[in-house]
């Protein structure tokens, strides 16, 4: 049985964040998402290789090309771990938002 690799561990690079967020738009080729760093190919691969496995992308081959894509099922982990503290901080939001409009009132 393989270990899959942390996800949060995966998403701590700034370089598999930017990766993330250009194939949440298109799938993209390896040298297409190299083209947008100062990286070898080689680097940028080793990321994507990192990624695929958190099943962060998904890997999609078409003729000869091989696209990524991001997996919206790799990103529930992140979601719903996040989840609970988005919650929390709208409720304190409102709070302070209600705390300020009462004491406007009362100005």
């Amino acid at each position: 049985m393989k270990l899959r690799r942390d996800v949060f561990q995966a998403i701590a690079d700034p370089t598999r964040r930017t990766i993330i967020s250009l194939v949440a738009l298109q799938a993209l080729t390896p040298t297409a998402i190299a083209e947008n760093f100062d990286y070898s190919r080689q680097t940028i691969s080793k990321h994507i290789q990192i990624l695929t496995e958190c099943e962060l992308l998904k890997r999609e081959q078409n003729g000869r090309e091989i696209y990524y894509h991001l997996n919206p099922e790799g990103m529930k982990e992140i979601a719903e771990f996040i989840e609970p503290f988005r919650k929390m901080w709208d409720d304190r939001f409102d709070k302070l938002e209600n705390l300020m409009k009462n004491h406007q009132s009362e100005s």
